[in-house]
This record gives C-alpha cells, sequence and structure tokens, in this order.
C-alpha cells in the first residue's frame, strides 16, 4: 500500500468516526428528551405537566446571571434560538410582536440565545427592530441538553411554578390568533399588563 492511498484511508475513517460521533450525539439527544419529557410535550397542541424544570442559568445584557427562578409566579414562552439559526431569525420578530402584546407581570418571553457572544444579539435585534425582548444569552450552549432540545428553535411553555407545559421544535407565528389564544389559556384570570387584562373573565 502506499503513502498516499494509506492517507486517503485514515482520512475515510476520520470521516466515518465523524458521522457516527454526530449521530451518537443526536440519539443521546433525543433519547434524553424522550425520557425526561416524554412525547406528550414534542408539540404545542398536546398537553402535558411535566416535573418542576432544572433551575437552568444564563446571562442578561450586563452579563450578569439569571435563572429561570427569576421568573417564577409568571407564565414564561422560553425560546431556545441563534442568530446564525435561519428559521429562528425568521420567527423572532413574531415573538416581539407576542411581547408587545402579552408581556408584563403575569407573562414574558425569554428569547435565550446560544450565540458566543451577546454582540451578535444586540447587532441582530438592531437588524430586525427588535424592541421588546430583553437579551438573554447562554454562550456555553449548555441549556439545550439540560432541557434535552433536539435542535433550535425550540420554545416551552413554563408556567408559574416553572413546570413545562408544553414545547414546540420549529418556527411558528407566535402572535397569530392562535397561538395567543393558546398561551391566554395558561395566564392567571385577571392578571394585567399595562393596565389591559390578559384572559378575559367568562
Amino acid at each position: 500500500m502506499t503513502a498516499r492511498n494509506a492517507n486517503h484511508r485514515a482520512m475515510v475513517i476520520v470521516r466515518v468516526i465523524a458521522v457516527l460521533a454526530t449521530l451518537t450525539v443526536v440519539i443521546v439527544a433525543g433519547r434524553y428528551g424522550y425520557e425526561h419529557f416524554g412525547p406528550g410535550t414534542a408539540t404545542a397542541g398536546t398537553e402535558r405537566t411535566s416535573p418542576q424544570l432544572p433551575d437552568i442559568r444564563f446571562q442578561d445584557a450586563g452579563g450578569n446571571s439569571r435563572s429561570l427562578a427569576d421568573f417564577r409566579g409568571r407564565v414564561v414562552l422560553l425560546n431556545l434560538w441563534a442568530t446564525w439559526c435561519v428559521p429562528c431569525r425568521k420567527e423572532m420578530p413574531s415573538l416581539d410582536r407576542l411581547q408587545a402584546q402579552l408581556g408584563g407581570p403575569a407573562f414574558e418571553v425569554v428569547a435565550l440565545s446560544i450565540d458566543k457572544s451577546p454582540q451578535a444579539v444586540r447587532e441582530f435585534y438592531r437588524e430586525y427592530g427588535i424592541r421588546k425582548l430583553a437579551l438573554y444569552i447562554d454562550p456555553s450552549a449548555e441549556v439545550t441538553s439540560t432541557l434535552g432540545a433536539v435542535g433550535i428553535p425550540t420554545t416551552l411553555l413554563v408556567d408559574g411554578d416553572g413546570r413545562e407545559r408544553w414545547r414546540r421544535v420549529g418556527p411558528a407565528e407566535w402572535d397569530a390568533p392562535e397561538e395567543v389564544a393558546r398561551i391566554r389559556e395558561h395566564i392567571q384570570p385577571g392578571a394585567r399588563s399595562g393596565g389591559r387584562k390578559l384572559l378575559d373573565q367568562p
């Protein structure tokens, strides 16, 4: 066997190992998500109350440490995203509009980026006219494995007790009437945002 053939075979072996490693990560992440959150949370159309979510930690725009527990008592739409993710970029303006419509003491959209730098998020917000969403970032991207997310965007609806009610993998028009109505179902009756009732009394 010539040195050239040996090098070619070595490169092929390395590529095969890399593909197998990637597949292993995907399978493990998918199994983790299934075992910890169950198939009932795969789409927003199926309701499920899971055990309390882990108290994930991340940073705000000023580099201060924040956690999911900081939002206890309010309903949170937790969106995992990144500026380099095309579907994420497409849905972000609708999340901004949703925050403008429902955001307040009873509800908040927490758009949690897994970008390495907050500057990338700032530039994205400026380019896309995002004005209502706060900047949150997890440069380590550990939140994806902690929550069993198999891809981004992944969005979880978290109730006031920190429990996941449902999740969706993939983008959505979050300010569409049907999405707003689904979220309103989980907001406390009588809670107000900007002086406006979030959920009408029957």
